[in-house]
């Protein structure tokens, strides 16, 4: 007998990349779906306020549809928009971006600006991470931590998939191995889009103020923002746990650079202390997790003029924002597609002291 599925339509798409729909009043989300699909859905997970599915066949296709360009979509963990088209996925993160904004962080007024897009939407990644295990050289697959056999990665410049070529064709052992464009500041030092990263330094050129005593880039990495923003200060330090990038921005330093290699939380205070509040400003680039409760603390304690938080996790940053808008104003909120194909989303955040 032929198994019947309930019928949903897409109305929305949530932070992550799996399409909205509902079924009797609940919520269903479901993977590689477009806002205006209408499709059968197999419920494969119950919880009290919401559902997770699966696509079993799509009915109506939305508008928004394109024809994916890599054949392991869908099987592969890295992408999850290649079947909406670009001006809509663009679309969907800008509006995660606010509405992750309004939900964790509570803010009410969110100054949000134009997503800036990327020059390439293919062909863009300048480093990738690939696992080897048992003869498969891949990614992790979708939801899963079983690994997919990959020869060519359509979201990575040509020179990184010569070397996953490279690599295929090597009697490397099993692990973990980073490939990545030749140039730059090592693997973990730089964005993975280069032409985006253009465009974030460019925005916090336009942004910060000039004639400032200090500048802080507070988790520097190989110093790409301190250098590009020197001019903005006086003085600029850069903070980074790293002892590897740290070593690096030491070497490309200008004359007005410092680098310390340590925690944001353990040397910020310092840092701040040292220079007038009132002339000094302070660029935030955390990890994922988003500050620590003691690095908040030191910026609303020490209350530098202007902050400029960058972010690739839209939830922390809400998280982060919700505790400083209560002695700074939120100026602006510009998302950058540092990743596309893929759910990930890079924002950066423009405050001023309240006072």
């Amino acid at each position: 007998m032929k198994e019947e599925f309930p019928v949903i339509q897409i109305e929305d798409i949530a932070f992550g990349g799996k399409g909205v729909g509902r079924l009797a009043g609940k919520v269903v989300f479901v993977p590689f779906t477009a806002p205006g699909d209408t499709i059968a859905v197999e419920l494969v997970r119950q919880k009290k306020s919401f559902a997770e599915g699966r696509m079993r066949k799509l009915l109506v296709p939305s508008p928004h549809r394109t024809e994916p360009l890599c054949p392991y979509f869908t099987r592969c963990g890295g992408c999850a928009y290649q079947h909406l088209q670009y001006d809509a996925q663009l679309s969907a993160k800008e509006k995660q971006v606010e509405q992750t904004l309004r939900r964790v962080g509570k803010l009410s007024d969110v100054p949000m600006k134009r997503m800036i897009p990327s020059v390439n939407t293919y062909g863009y990644r300048n480093r990738i991470r690939v696992h080897r295990a048992e003869g498969v050289t891949g990614f992790f697959g979708y939801e899963s931590r079983g690994l997919v056999d990959i020869e060519q990665c359509v979201i990575s410049k040509p020179e990184v998939n010569r070397a996953l070529h490279r690599l295929r064709g090597s009697k490397v052992e099993d692990g973990d191995y980073s490939l990545r464009a030749s140039g730059g500041a090592g693997p973990f030092f730089e964005q993975v889009n280069e032409a985006v990263t253009i465009a974030l330094v460019e925005l916090l050129d336009g942004t910060l103020r000039r004639d400032q005593e200090l500048l802080v880039d507070a988790y520097s990495g190989g110093g790409r923002f301190a250098r590009a923003l020197a001019t903005h200060a006086r003085h600029v330090v850069g903070i980074e746990s790293s002892a590897a990038a740290v070593d690096y921005a030491r070497k490309h330093a200008g004359p007005s650079e410092r680098y310390f290699a340590g925690d944001v939380s353990d040397l910020l205070g310092e840092v701040l202390a040292q220079h007038d509040a009132l002339r000094t400003s302070v660029i935030l680039d955390p990890p994922a997790e988003g500050l620590m409760a003691r690095a908040l603390d030191l910026l609303l304690g020490n209350a530098p003029s202007e902050i400029a938080y960058v972010s690739c996790n839209p939830a922390t940053l809400a998280r982060d924002l919700a505790a400083l808008v209560k002695s700074y104003k939120l100026m602006a909120v510009t998302p950058l597609d540092m990743f596309p194909q893929t759910a990930g989303i890079e924002v950066c955040a423009h405050l001023l002291r309240a006072s």
